[in-house]
């Protein structure tokens, strides 16, 4: 197996990952502006989203000292546009080794999207910097923790469903950080969703500046 690239650095500051799908490019870049603001580091924009790899060319030219990936990456034409664009990362809604191997040859963290142990141990064993456990709304905390059991050595994301109120939860079970879309995004309304990324900022912080720590 090629090295495994690492997570990004931000992302250990507030274990969160700020999710942008579908929005046109400008609402798309004033998300991110209230995202930063509110004190989020590490943003994901989907590759389903209108001029997503012109968006991710704006972010990073605008937030250099923000981490900014392409999700729901489903082809290595996708993965390999986005590289070209800018993406510090890569995220999949789905457990595929050859993007996993391709991101890894790379040098490029990629979060694999998986619901089960066996898609779990696969992601990881191609390369996966993390897997995205998903969705995680559904399946819940309890079935982080208890594949958490036999895969303590696997980094997990809980991505799909998460929102302020679960959040911590998934924490507490093991999770390394979340990423949450539609409730931070706040349906397009920049104000609030500045308001709901620093409450979820301080929400997860813990009172020596960190993260809220996990199980």
């Amino acid at each position: 197996m090629t090295a495994r690239p690492a997570l990004p650095a931000m992302l250990a500051e507030t274990r969160i990952v700020a999710i942008v799908r579908r929005y046109a490019p400008a609402t798309a870049v004033a998300l991110v502006g209230a995202f930063v603001s509110g004190g989020v580091r590490v943003v994901e924009c989907t590759v389903d989203s209108e001029g997503v790899f012109s968006t991710i060319e704006r972010l990073r030219s605008r937030f250099p000292d923000v981490a900014v990936g392409a999700g729901t990456v489903l082809s290595l034409e996708s993965a390999r546009q986005a590289l070209d664009a800018g993406a510090t990362f890569l995220v999949t809604p789905h457990t595929d080794p050859r993007l996993v191997a391709f991101a890894a040859e790379e040098g490029v963290p990629i979060l694999a999207g998986a619901a089960t142990a066996s898609e779990a141990v696969l992601a990881w064993r191609e390369g996966a910097a993390a897997v995205k456990l998903f969705p995680a709304g559904p399946l819940g905390p309890a079935t982080l923790r208890a594949l958490r059991e036999p895969l303590p050595h696997i980094d997990f994301v809980a991505v799909g469903g998460v929102s302020a109120g679960n959040a911590p939860e998934f924490l507490e079970a093991g999770a390394v950080a979340v990423g949450i879309a539609s409730w931070l995004t706040a349906g397009g309304d920049i104000s609030l969703a500045a308001s709901r990324a620093h409450e979820l900022v301080v929400g997860l912080a813990r009172p020596d500046g960190g993260a809220v720590a996990g199980a």
